[in-house]
């Protein structure tokens, strides 16, 4: 074997050996979810009564539910009607539209919120010609006009049910609770592969990593939507700040610092609608995946300077710098058909018995991962099993586009809060291609397309070197990229007048 070659799988054995912790990161995650079963927080199931004391006077505190949006004129309409018809005392909390948009959603927010006036609710309607500070800046806006000691907050795909109040704000007698996060819920679950793909996604994400961090004592976060906050907690650590994309896990993992204490209440769940778009899904993963890593960048210094268990300090480590697996993906992707030559070269099969465990560390791990997770919360769980084989091929699709979103975080530079259009899809039959806001990637799908057709050749020259144990796992990478690029490029030649490069739709 040569210099060359023993570099290469040199490199290409660290690759798998760094995924495989994060492997093992996922089983620990399994571990805790499991081992702390019995300790999971639920919502109070006395709605009824407790908030009435015996001179049958109120003592539920005054809620401030805040709706931020920015051009979202096909959802704003049915979320402002589902915030109003919370089960909560209508005396007893406010609603601010908090609209930044410069599009025929500020006409259709502002009947909205007339129509809920008039039928005796107290609906504000707050309008900022600028976005300064993006979401954090009109989250904070609404802040400084806010009554409410209680802070609600719902995204503009979210359909909140008529219980979600009266079952979250009890977990706030407890003066130390600074965060109250629930479970998302998927409103068009099957509408496509890729709305499958992305809800079991975010099914483990909410069921395993929130259950596991928060029932193990361990640093969680906010996600941004779905969620009600302490106003105090909110105030005592600096209020919102921009200076990421990932404003909720910015200021989560500051409360949090500070004392604050979260919870996560798996059995109260808040419908939305996931993307349809692979653009609005890459604008989402981009967002999420840059955020992450700038509030890393930002906050893991004071982590580990805190007085913390030291297993609390890795774990968060381990949290905000998760994103840094998609460049190892990415890296992974390019040394792994060169690794598989030299081994056909020089026909050294010792070498799988290093590489064989470390592959099935970096991928049975996923595999439990996400089968525990449907298991915990969908009856129909083994017939969804399926879906993740199809759900890590797209993670591996999107590492170039997360690479780079990686590669542009920027500590002092958070970048341009894109947010992810919604277009009220909810049923199979629901159409979106003719819609605004639909977004246009340019070079992108061409690589993932090109890097799709380089591992068909893959697939193909392994197999005729009998190799047939690394064909799997070249599968995986095949498909992911070809179903990122491919649906990329078909869905933005599908009615391309309406593709625009920004998010702002003329009237």
């Amino acid at each position: 074997m040569t210099s060359l070659a023993s570099l290469l799988l040199g490199f290409y054995f660290t690759i798998l050996g760094c995924l495989s912790v994060y492997g093992l990161h996922r089983c620990y995650l399994v571990y805790l979810y499991i081992k702390h079963r019995r300790q999971a927080p639920v919502a109070d199931a006395d709605t009824a009564t407790w908030h009435v004391d015996s001179d049958g006077v109120s003592t539920l505190p005054f809620v401030t539910i805040q709706l931020p949006v920015f051009n979202e004129m096909y959802v704003v309409e049915r979320l402002i009607e589902s915030v109003v018809n919370q089960d909560y005392p209508s005396d007893r909390f406010e609603v601010q539209v908090l609209d930044d948009s410069t599009d025929a959603t500020r006409v259709i927010a502002r009947a909205a919120v007339d129509a809920a006036v008039s039928r005796g609710f107290e609906v504000s309607y707050i309008h900022r010609a600028h976005r300064d500070g993006f979401k954090a800046g009109a989250l904070a806006e609404g802040l400084r006009r806010a009554r409410g000691d209680v802070i609600a907050i719902f995204d503009a795909d979210f359909l909140p049910r008529s219980d979600f109040l009266l079952r979250v704000v009890p977990a706030f007698r407890d003066p130390g609770v600074g965060m109250v996060q629930a479970r998302w819920e998927h409103l068009n679950r099957d509408y496509s592969l890729l709305t499958r793909v992305q809800a079991m996604l975010l099914d483990a994400h909410f069921v395993l990593e929130h259950g596991a961090r928060n029932r193990g004592g361990l640093f969680f976060n906010f996600n941004g939507t779905a969620g009600m906050w302490r106003r105090k907690a909110i105030e005592s650590v600096g209020g919102w700040h921009s200076d990421t994309l990932t404003e909720d896990l910015d200021l989560s993992y500051r409360a949090q610092l500070a004392g604050w204490r979260f919870v996560f209440l798996s059995d109260v769940v808040a419908p939305a609608e996931v993307p349809v778009e692979m653009n609005a899904f890459r604008a989402q993963q981009h967002r999420w995946a840059r955020g992450s890593i700038q509030t890393g960048i930002k906050l893991l210094p004071t982590v580990f300077r805190a007085s913390l268990p030291f297993r609390v300090k890795m774990e968060a480590a381990f949290h905000l710098l998760a994103h840094l697996n998609f460049p190892l993906l990415l890296a992974l992707a390019v040394l792994v058909v060169p690794a598989v030559h030299v081994r056909a070269e020089t026909a050294s099969l010792t070498l799988f018995v290093i590489d064989l465990p470390l592959f099935f560390a970096a991928t049975l791990s996923v595999v439990n991962f996400y089968a525990v997770s449907q298991r915990e919360v969908r009856s129909d769980w083994v017939w969804r099993l399926w879906q993740i084989p199809v759900t890590m091929a797209v993670a591996i699709g999107l590492s170039v586009h997360n690479t780079l979103a990686v590669l542009g975080a920027r500590r002092g530079r958070s970048g341009t809060f894109l947010r992810t259009p919604k277009y009220g899809v909810v049923g199979k039959s629901d159409e979106w291609l003719s819609k605004r806001y639909r977004l246009s990637t340019l070079g992108q799908p061409w690589v993932e397309t090109g890097l799709g057709l380089y591992f068909t050749g893959a697939v193909l020259y392994t197999a005729s070197k009998g190799f047939f144990v690394a064909l799997p796992f070249l599968c995986l990478f095949q498909a992911g990229f070809l179903f990122t690029g491919l649906l990329t490029l078909l869905q933005q030649r599908a009615h391309p007048d309406v593709v625009l490069r920004t998010q702002v739709a003329p009237d």
